[in-house]
């Protein structure tokens, strides 16, 4: 196999401009309303067939089926779980909770986008779902609307490794085919405890504490019982035509929570495969209602789960063609894995501002094989501080969930909220990973 590539009279190795493509894939997904899975394909194919000798066989074999599966099983069941109206009745439940105190409704909203994507619910539609709640209660109340997206957002990416969650399945699924030691469980709580910080330090520096005083119950409620009822109303009862159960918590509704519970229990209890128990669960719901179920695999996210395949594809045919290898020697000549760790955390942070977050993580985990392996350094910790660095940015305005709330901003111009959006991302991007680097990585958590 010939090691050189001649791209503009020049020659330089397979392994360099296989890893400048896998950078092109990203910015062209950046700039292009097209999906990079779709890249990764056409990338996988002229570099494994045209360039390095491979046969289409083995470009098959690279294509990640126990990936494809559980992105399937899980987005699946909780696509019957968003339209059968249980993750409204669940936000529902949350504000109600606050009982007139303006300073907890930041809170309630971080809250409620934790819970949302830690029992599956996408990043994307949690925001989707919250973000006019979240801003139609900020200007109600007088909350900057800005502390109140930044609060909803962490508080979404604060759920997003849950072991039910894409980011976690898709993080746990790579660690699983590198047969690298990895524990869900840490994952999740690493990433939500200093989300939970950051949620903290952003309440304070936006003022949050002179919030906390009594206010009258009776207009809280009223207002967010009406807010909620937007959504709510717009979903399909399996069982009740008449509109009268909108809201409440039926049967149907009630036999979903426990189908969430199942699938928990299932997947981390007794180690069944997260997608296939997804696939089981959800036609159970599926079967109950079948007539509701219209549009249920329309609604999943096939260009999430496209994207994510084309990329490991891509990753796959690296590894074929000695990528992998060259990066494990490459990072190796650091002599450093502390600090390799602390600029893919920073890489993380940078592309996942402007690009897919989701695509990121299926890339980087193979390429960062030489650090995880390493004993000298905890592989969760790194794993953890990757993770976190590049879903903490979700916040920019250029990603969808940053979007959402520029789209939502009430109270205030929406090019002062987008300059102040792009500040706050800024900030994001340059303190994040080295936070998460020198908490999961120099210092260490006391679990592992």
């Amino acid at each position: 196999m010939s090691n050189l590539l001649k791209l503009g009279g020049h020659f330089m190795s397979i392994e360099i401009g296989a890893i400048i493509l896998l950078l092109l894939m990203f910015i062209i997904g950046a700039i292009l309303p097209i999906n990079i899975g779709i890249i990764g394909f056409v990338a996988a194919f002229i570099m494994g067939v045209l360039v390095s000798g491979l046969s289409v066989d083995e470009i098959f074999s690279a294509f990640p089926a126990d990936l494809f599966v559980l992105l399937a099983g899980v987005t699946f069941l909780f696509a019957i779980v968003q339209k059968n109206g249980t993750i409204d009745l669940i936000s529902r439940w949350g504000l109600l909770l606050v009982k007139g105190n303006t300073g907890l409704i930041p809170w309630v909203m971080f809250a409620l986008g934790a819970i949302l994507t830690s029992i599956g619910t996408s990043a994307i539609a949690s925001a989707s779902i919250l973000s006019p709640i979240a801003l139609r209660v900020a200007f109600q109340y007088k909350i900057n609307p800005l502390m109140m997206g930044l609060m909803l957002l962490i508080g979404v990416t604060a759920g997003g490794f849950s072991p039910l969650h894409l980011f976690g399945v898709i993080v746990n699924g790579m660690m699983d085919s590198q047969n690298l030691p990895h524990s869900p469980g840490l994952l999740f709580l690493n990433t939500f405890i200093l989300c939970v910080f950051v949620a903290i330090i952003v309440f304070i520096l936006f003022g949050g504490l002179r919030f906390f005083r009594k206010d009258s119950v009776h207009l809280y409620t009223a207002a967010t019982v009406e807010t909620i009822d937007i959504n709510v109303n717009q979903v399909d009862n399996p069982e009740d035509n008449s509109g009268k159960s909108e809201g409440r918590l039926t049967w149907y509704r009630g036999f979903t929570l426990l189908g969430i519970a199942l699938l928990v229990v299932l997947a981390l209890g007794y180690n069944v495969h997260m997608g296939f128990a997804g696939f089981g669960v959800g036609l159970a719901l599926f079967l109950m209602a079948p007539k509701r179920q219209e549009g249920v695999l329309q609604s999943m996210p096939w260009p999430i789960i496209l994207m994510v395949t084309g990329i490991v594809t891509y990753v796959g045919v690296l590894e074929q063609i000695g990528v992998i290898e060259y990066m494990t020697q490459l990072i190796a000549g650091m002599n450093n894995s502390v600090m390799a760790a602390l600029t893919a955390s920073y890489i993380g942070g940078i592309i996942s501002s402007f690009a897919s977050t989701t695509g990121f993580l299926a890339a980087i985990i193979p390429l960062a094989i030489p650090i995880l392996q390493d004993p000298t350094v905890s592989s969760i910790g790194v794993i953890s501080s990757i993770s976190f660095a590049s879903s903490i940015v979700d916040i920019s305005p250029f990603s969808t969930n940053g979007a959402m709330l520029l789209a939502n901003a009430q109270g205030m111009n929406q090019n002062e909220f987008f300059r102040k959006l792009l500040i706050a991302s800024a900030c994001f991007v340059v303190i994040g990973p080295g936070l998460a680097w020198l908490i999961f990585v120099v210092i260490g958590t006391p679990w592992g």
